[in-house]
């Protein structure tokens, strides 16, 4: 069984909702108090291993690289003005992984830009996490997801439990045999199913470990999806692999809480959590918060 080396995040939308601050700003890079929605993927994945990030950007994602770049002139004033806290932290932003960077030039899906990054990932398993949300969980939710590709041997795809009806309208469900902690032997996988046809109640929101065969499966979704003007998913390369036999889990992520930031609320949320749990602000916000009168 090959290492867990590689992650692919694909970073490539317009971030239509939360325009117009994502006109010239790419969402992943709003600030969650004081650090981008996507350095907290990052960092995940760096903490549980993965050497190599891939990330799936577009022509208009450039602050993205910048940011996991060096600053020479910036680490230069910081030095300068005696804030050696902040140059640790600049630089150890910019050694965090080997970072690697292909263009997704059209926005063809989320599948599609797993497909762009074939060539990079090779032969080997490969994790997809999105750019614009994350699981804070203990382990962490990658680290849980490699745990379950190292027990099966199968791609794993991470969930969360949920009886929200209006989360059927959001996510994908998964149905199958449960195999105990959690797991689930999937054999469908429906995205977004609406609250009457939700085949279990663990939605697949955000974390995914891909088996390499996922590529071959996305490549014959394509006359399917592509070829006629639709976008292609890792949904359809999943259920690919399914019709062909080949066993896929899903697990949900213990100890974990989902924060959706592609939305404004979800975001909202994520901005205020973190805020109350950050040594700089905490006590003050906490404050803050409770004199509001609402």
């Amino acid at each position: 069984m090959k290492k867990v080396r590689k992650a692919v995040i694909p970073a490539a939308g317009f971030g239509t909702r939360f325009l117009p601050a994502t006109k010239a700003m790419p969402k992943e890079m709003l600030p969650i108090v004081d650090k981008p929605i996507i350095q907290y993927v990052v960092e995940e994945a760096i903490e549980a291993g993965i050497e190599q990030i891939i990330l799936v950007t577009g022509w208009h994602k450039r602050a993205i690289e910048d940011h996991f770049d060096k600053h020479f002139e910036l680490e230069a004033r910081l030095e300068k003005d005696g804030k050696m806290e902040l140059l640790e932290e600049v630089r150890r932003i910019s050694e965090l992984a080997n970072f690697v960077y292909v263009r997704q030039k059209e926005a063809l899906g989320n599948g599609h830009a797993l497909l762009v990054a074939k060539e990079i990932v090779g032969d080997e398993p490969v994790v997809m996490l999105w750019g614009d949300d994350f699981v804070s969980a203990k382990p962490s939710r990658t680290k849980q997801m490699i745990a379950a590709y190292e027990k099966y041997g199968t791609s794993i795809l991470s969930g969360i439990r949920t009886t929200d009806p209006a989360d059927t309208k959001k996510y994908g469900y998964v149905g199958g045999r449960d195999v105990g902690d959690g797991v689930i032997e999937v054999d469908q996988f429906i995205e977004k199913p609406g609250p009457d046809k939700a085949p279990s109640n663990l939605a697949v929101v955000s974390g995914f470990l891909f088996t390499p065969d996922i590529f071959e499966a996305l490549e014959r979704a394509i006359p399917d999806t592509i070829d006629q003007g639709k976008e292609l998913y890792y949904v359809d390369g999943v259920n690919n692999m399914i019709a062909d036999g080949k066993k896929v889990h899903a697990m949900e992520v213990k100890n974990g809480k989902y924060y959706d930031c592609g939305s404004k609320v979800g975001y909202l949320k994520t901005v205020v959590d973190h805020g109350l749990l950050h040594e700089d602000v905490k006590d003050e916000f906490k404050e803050y918060l409770k004199d509001l009168d609402l």
